[in-house]
């Protein structure tokens, strides 16, 4: 099927835009982000999972988490193309919550079309957050790659291992958690407070965030909370993988539009001999190599989640294209904003580092441009024989 004009985005997608503005100019404004999340410039500091909870009742209040659930889970069932529209602002914003992470977990748990995947969906469109458990310690989420062991026994199932790297697992109520067994890979549903889980927060660059390795000890999960049996959750984390790459790419769009429009601004305000410093061509033409380089990821990123919705075929390769053009979109952009805010760019008090920050925790998310590219080639040409 033929991708849309636009790669599909309507009047939906330009409404829901303007809603999601509306909420985060009111709720997160760089100061008020600054005071939840930057009050404490100590290097040594334990980390902390710092967020509004009021913010993601609200959130849930306006169906947020609803959007990307099916209809026939109770949700609304909205566009890939709408989600990363979602997901942009949210990155321009810099929100600390656990949208993304709950974004991702609900399209792997699409993909495992299960009962009980189908009622996990259930709870995330009712507000509760998630995260996906997925990582080894290697830093590898392949889908045969995980540390955790399934013991299953009858209609139950042991989990021992631990996953590692887990986004916002401070925050999310539960995990959605790759296992090992005999039989394959499976994906189960363990709420972060079962007993024998232990959550071991990870020291991150990222203020907006927080990290953690999950440990499971003789975790016993039911029938009911096996989202796909053994064999089946790495086809799901397949399926699931270019919606979960596009969607980190859509932050990454966000937040380097919101590095974009301050760094002009202040260039427009800045004076130095005599005229604002985006005057001259040493400043104004790298602002404009940094837009160029926005658009081009944004179109990747708007084309990759088009793909998910209507060349399904096709959602890997753009998918692997976005997030690499994302990631050096990142770097390039986290570096130019600091550099032209001058003697106060690298300093605490200056906003750019929130920013900065979370670029480079999404820059490596998931792979960065250089891994990405060499799955392209792989996809494209052919794996490189041994």
């Amino acid at each position: 099927m033929a991708q849309p004009l636009n790669y599909g985005y309507g009047e939906e997608e330009r409404i829901l835009r303007g809603e999601v503005q509306k909420f985060f100019k009111a709720h997160n404004d760089e100061l008020k982000l600054m005071n939840l999340v930057g009050q404490d410039p100590d290097p040594h500091r334990p980390p902390e999972s710092l967020w509004d909870r009021e913010a993601w009742n609200k959130m849930v209040e306006l169906g947020w988490t609803a959007l990307a659930v099916p209809e026939e889970a109770g949700g609304i069932g909205l566009s890939a193309v709408a989600m990363a529209t979602l997901i942009e602002e949210a990155g321009r914003a810099a929100m600390p919550s656990p949208l993304i992470a709950t974004v991702n977990t609900t399209y792997v748990l699409k993909a495992c079309a299960t009962e009980a995947a189908d009622t996990a969906l259930g709870e995330i469109a009712e507000g509760r957050p998630a995260a996906l458990a997925i990582t080894n310690r290697k830093g590898s989420w392949d889908f045969k790659a995980t540390d955790v062991k399934a013991a299953v026994s009858g209609e139950t199932t042991t989990l021992e291992g631990a996953a590692w790297f887990v986004q916002d697992a401070g925050k999310a109520e539960f995990f959605l958690v790759s296992a090992a067994s005999e039989a394959g890979i499976g994906l189960y549903i363990v709420p972060s407070d079962a007993p024998g889980v232990t959550v071991v927060p990870d020291s991150i660059v990222d203020l907006t965030r927080d990290q953690a390795r999950v440990k499971f000890e003789g975790v016993v999960v039911e029938a009911a909370g096996t989202a796909a049996g053994p064999g089946r959750g790495d086809a799901a984390l397949r399926a699931a993988l270019p919606a979960i790459l596009t969607m980190v790419a859509a932050d990454m769009c966000g937040a380097a539009e919101w590095q974009l429009q301050t760094t002009v601004n202040y260039a427009k305000e800045r004076v130095q001999f005599g005229r604002p410093i985006g005057f001259f061509q040493a400043v104004k033409h790298p602002i404009v190599n940094m837009m160029l380089m926005i658009d081009t990821a944004r179109s990747n990123m708007f084309n990759a989640a088009c793909a998910i919705d209507h060349e399904p075929e096709s959602a890997l390769l753009y998918a692997h294209m976005a997030k690499a053009s994302a990631s050096d979109m990142a770097e390039h952009c986290s570096g130019r904003s600091v550099q032209y805010h001058g003697g106060m760019g690298f300093t605490w008090e200056c906003f750019v580092h929130l920013y900065f920050k979370r670029q480079l925790h999404n820059q490596v998310l998931y792979g960065d441009a250089g891994y990405h590219r060499a799955k392209l080639a792989d996809i494209i040409m052919g794996p490189v024989a041994a």
